[in-house]
């Protein structure tokens, strides 16, 4: 019967080298799993990926407003309620058409329809996709929570405009209306990303 060679100091290094890297290895992917969804949030943040708007100061808006050139287009405004969110969310005025490169301002209602306060947060997305890095919030409802006792209806504005340097992107090329689209769920509800595309 065949023995088998004792274990060196080398050898016995090697393996507790080994498993230590397969250690970190194991727990650097535990990390990158926690970090995925904010990291995917401040992907989409700062590169308007799937839609997801852009968040802008007060200097954006006067460096948009000296380079607008009259140049309109179409804005559309959608607001929906989350399945099992008893608020009826609209926006007041459907469709606008404002100026690339200026400041608008955009109203959406939110209502609480139940017998109960319900604390509602916005996710919100811009089609078409490649509009989202041009489409820029001064200031927005959807940067906090909103709370609403029984039957108070609240009035929400949104502070934006439309980043002139879409004018030389080619993929913006024929794109005559942008869809800013809003849809409030409870604030303990778990929200996909993926999904809602959300700032």
């Amino acid at each position: 019967m065949a023995t088998l060679p004792p274990v060196t100091d080398d050898a016995a290094r090697r393996n507790l080298r080994t498993g230590l890297m397969a250690f970190a290895g194991a727990l650097a992917m535990l990390g990158l799993g926690y970090a995925s969804v904010p990291l995917y949030r401040l992907f989409c943040q700062v590169t308007g990926f799937g839609g997801t708007t852009m968040t802008a100061t007060e200097t954006d808006a006067a460096r948009a407003a000296s380079l607008a050139t009259g140049q309109k287009i179409s804005v559309r405004f959608d607001g929906s309620s989350a399945m099992g969110m008893p608020w009826t969310f609209r926006a007041t005025q459907a469709t606008d058409t404002v100026t690339i490169g200026e400041r608008d301002i955009a109203t959406y209602t939110a209502r609480n329809d139940s017998d109960q306060t319900i604390t509602g947060m916005a996710t919100f997305n811009v089609t078409p996709e490649q509009a989202g890095k041009y489409f820029n919030k001064i200031q927005c409802f959807c940067f906090t929570e909103q709370t609403l006792a029984p039957g108070q209806e609240v009035t929400m504005p949104v502070l934006y405009f439309v980043d002139p340097a879409m004018l030389d992107d080619p993929n913006m090329a024929g794109v005559e209306q942008i869809t800013l689209s809003y849809t409030f769920h409870r604030a303990e509800d778990p929200v996909n990303p993926d999904a809602t595309r959300t700032n």
